[in-house]
This record gives structure tokens, sequence and C-alpha cells, in this order.
């Protein structure tokens, strides 16, 4: 360990990690150059390794500690902290999601300068907004087509009534003049998704809420929550702040999180949940489910290269421009 460098811990591109870990009722700390975290019992304790190096993000939830040796090491290895409340979602969803993420000024600028040269146009940041909605139903259809266990669940992206949804969806999309008009059409497709999983997996009068008030409305909130997590840490890694949104309103916090965590939401974590719900599965079981879901789909991939295709295709090439004013 005499020769270990905190440099030697990025070797696994963030987009390419495949963990997201929520501890609860322990202490996470450093010792003897890893990361543990330390579950205390009656007749034993126990010492449990976390992988950083292969980590995007640790959420601690109820009855958790850490240390500062420990955020230390965790900062080095790039992994974004969240505390939340318990079973891994916030403890009220209707405030915005704040992450600690490791402290560096030497992000990439190229993204976060080709952000800018659209952000300030409202037709180009609507333009933005058509695009992510697009490449979030690219995605939906990529996952319900492959997956075999959704399929058997009757999750089928090509049936007559998600067909019907979508043409509206698009309709809708492309007639849009405004943010608030893509918002709306968002929350009417999401709406009939969500009637379109209660239906398939047979779960009767299921209504939307934030506040927890059965097993497919935990999981929603739950897989969300992770979902949030994935988005914080391709915003942060590409060195693009939370508050430059597209879809979401420009004054509200973390914005743009919630609108890269849309791009995976509905083709991952909206059908497990119901599924999940069904089958009457645990927290840990619909977490591991969704995790796995991620890692199998590549979301965290989808989701860098579908900000980095954005932001590199608006970017303003300013070389020409300072040569003219000289």
């Amino acid at each position: 360990m005499d020769n270990f460098s905190p440099s030697d811990l990025k070797a696994i591109l963030h987009s390419k990690r495949a963990n997201i870990y929520y501890l609860e009722y322990c202490r996470v700390m450093q010792k003897d150059g890893r990361v543990l975290y330390l579950t205390e019992s009656s007749k034993e304790n126990a010492y449990f390794n976390i992988p950083i190096a292969n980590t995007t993000v640790l959420l601690l939830g109820n009855g958790t500690s850490i240390t500062q040796a420990a955020m230390r090491m965790l900062a080095q290895a790039g992994v974004l902290v969240g505390f939340s409340g318990g079973g891994g979602t916030p403890l009220y969803m209707g405030c915005e999601i704040e992450w600690m993420t490791p402290q560096s000024e030497y992000r990439p600028t190229e993204y976060l300068q080709g952000w800018m040269g659209f952000w300030f146009e409202d037709q180009k940041r609507l333009d933005v907004a058509k695009q992510f909605q697009q490449a979030r139903i690219d995605y939906l259809e990529m996952v319900w087509s492959k997956n075999r266990d959704l399929k058997i669940e009757g999750f089928d992206f090509n049936s007559q009534e998600i067909q019907g949804f979508l043409a509206d969806f698009y309709q809708r999309t492309n007639a849009a003049t405004k943010q608030s008009d893509l918002l709306l059409t968002e929350a009417q497709l999401t709406k009939r998704l969500y009637k379109y999983a209660a239906n398939t997996t047979k779960q009767e009068n299921f209504k939307r809420q934030h506040q927890s008030t059965d097993l497919a409305n935990d999981f929603l909130n739950h897989g969300n929550y992770l979902a949030y997590g994935l988005a914080a840490c391709t915003l942060w890694v590409l060195g693009i702040p939370h508050g430059f949104a597209v879809m979401h309103g420009k004054t509200r916090r973390g914005a743009l999180v919630f609108d890269v965590a849309d791009l995976i939401k509905d083709a991952i974590v909206l059908p497990w949940a119901f599924v999940c719900a069904k089958e009457q599965s645990s927290e840990q079981e619909f977490r591991q489910q969704v995790l796995q879901a991620f890692t199998d789909n590549k979301a965290l991939d989808f989701m860098f290269n579908t900000v980095k295709e954005v932001a590199l295709s608006q970017k303003v090439d300013t070389s020409t421009q300072e040569d003219t004013t000289q």
C-alpha cells in the first residue's frame, strides 16, 4: 500500500462502473487503505469491503455514520455520496435532490462549453429538450424489445396500446413551443404508462403517490432515486452543473439531474416497480433487480453518451470568432 496513489482509483471509467450501494445501520470507515462498513450485533462485529474504484454512488440510509477519512478516499475515487431515508428513498420526495460530489476543479470543459452554447437561447434549449424526449423513447424501445423477462410479464413495446400512446406523444412533442408544453406531454405519457403497467400486472386502482401508499409507489420512489444517483454522477463527471436543465424549471435546484434520470426511468424503473410489487418482493430484492437491469442495459453508458452527444453537437467553435476579432 506504500506505492498506492489516489489516481489509481480512477482506472475504471465512471460509465463502466457497476455498483450503487445503499447502506443502513452501519458505520463507514477507512481501514488499511480501504473503505469498509461495520455492522454491529450483540454477538459480533463484521467488516465488509466497498470496492470504491468500481462504485458510482453511495447512499447512506437510517442509522449510518461515516468518517472523514472514508469521505476523503471516496472523493479520491470519484464516488458520489448521498444521504437518504429508509430503503434508499428520500425522506421527503418533494424536496430537491442534493449530492455530495467529490471536490475537483479539473472537470472537462468542452461539455459545459457546449451546453452553454445553446442553453441561453430558448429555441435551442427547446430543441434539445425534444432531443432528450426522443432519446428516452429510443431507450424504452431498446430495453422493452430485448428483455425476455419483461415480455413474459406482458410489457410489449409494439403493442397497439403503447404505439397509440406514442403517436399522440410524438404529435404533441413536435407541436410544442415551450418547455411547459413538453412537461405536460411527458406527464401524460408517464401517466398512461403507469396505467398500462398496472393493468399488465393486474394491480387495481393504482394511483401515483410520492408519499408511500403501496409497494408499487414505494418501488417507484426507490428506483427513481437510484436513477437520480446515476444522473448526478454523469453530470459531475462531465462537468455540467445541475442547474442548467432543458426540461424542468430553470430555477429548480438539481433540475438537470431529473432531466437526465428521465432518460431511463420509464424503460427500467417503471416496469420493474410494478412487476416486483406484484410478486411482493422486498426492498432489497427490488433494488438488486433494478441495479442489475441498469447494468444489463448499460443505463449509465446511455446517459453519458446522450449528454455528451447533445453537448458536443451544440458546441460553438470560438477559435474562428477569436481570429476575426484580432
